[in-house]
């Protein structure tokens, strides 16, 4: 069975993870210069990098749909910088998943696939995709769901460690974005960790930088910009989260229950 997944952040990354180890053949989509924030978890870096392994899995960028077939042959996971799909018509995937986590639709619909998942909020299962799965962290995060939506997004990140919305770093300007600490650092509120344009961005609670924007980003004032975990563990840096892997779990359940396809079948 091949998979399309629109999206290569932490989250999409994770249900790669997923659909791969269960023997899926999957092929991710990103921007040509991806944004994501916790970039040593997700294959998106595959298209600035060259390849990108995560845990025990490895993605490579694929300039082609031809590239990406021979990828898949190999057992790798292709990535393509094609923001819009168009690789979707040549690759004819037997389902499709978007995790691009806009919080709204971007332009999936139902007949993209055979079957088609939206991940998170922005999207009506039975209306531009067959099921959604969700994403707020609580007692339903991870769930399918075959009628209706996932929880509408309320701009306040999940709990962590006793952190929400204080743990995420955002740009204080309009401007490109410069680094100064790097992924896995021991950080105390008030350490600087990236700077725009003469603006300081500091930490606001003690943690670790979890993730944090690549150098010479182009960002908005606003815009998250890094993530600081408050549990302090940096092993958890290189690591698929455990949001990520339940959000993998329940596209990996919608998958297999809307295709009719056993598991055996996909090996």
């Amino acid at each position: 069975m091949k998979v399309l997944i629109r999206g290569a952040g932490d989250i999409a990354s994770g249900i790669a993870l997923r659909l791969h180890r269960a023997g899926m053949q999957v092929v991710m989509t990103d921007l040509p210069a991806p944004t994501a924030i916790r970039r040593t978890v997700c294959f998106s870096q595959a298209i600035l990098l060259g390849e990108m392994t995560v845990e025990d899995v490895t993605a490579r960028r694929a300039d082609s749909v031809e590239e990406a077939e021979s990828l898949l042959r190999r057992g790798l996971i292709p990535v393509l910088a094609d923001p819009d799909c168009a690789c979707r018509a040549q690759l004819r995937p037997d389902a499709l998943g978007d995790a691009i986590l806009a919080k709204r639709n971007l332009g999936t619909t139902r007949d993209m696939a055979p079957t088609v998942i939206a991940v998170g909020p922005g999207f009506t299962a039975g209306v531009d995709c067959h099921a959604a799965v969700e994403t707020m962290r609580g007692h339903t995060l991870g769930r399918v769901i075959y009628r209706g939506s996932a929880l509408p997004n309320t701009n306040i990140p999940g709990l962590i460690g006793g952190s929400a919305g204080e743990r995420v770093l955002r740009a204080p300007a309009d401007g490109i974005f410069c680094q100064k600490l790097e992924i896995g650092a021991v950080v105390r509120a008030g350490d600087i960790a990236g700077e725009v344009d003469g603006e300081l961005m500091k930490c606001t609670i003690d943690g670790v930088l979890r993730g944090i924007l690549a150098d010479g980003t182009p960002v908005f004032k606003g815009m998250k910009s890094g993530d600081v975990d408050p549990r302090c563990k940096p092993e958890y840096c290189t690591t698929a989260s455990d949001k990520a892997l339940a959000v993998g779990g329940g596209v990996l359940e919608a998958v297999l229950n809307l295709s009719g396809t056993p598991r055996s079948s996909c090996l």
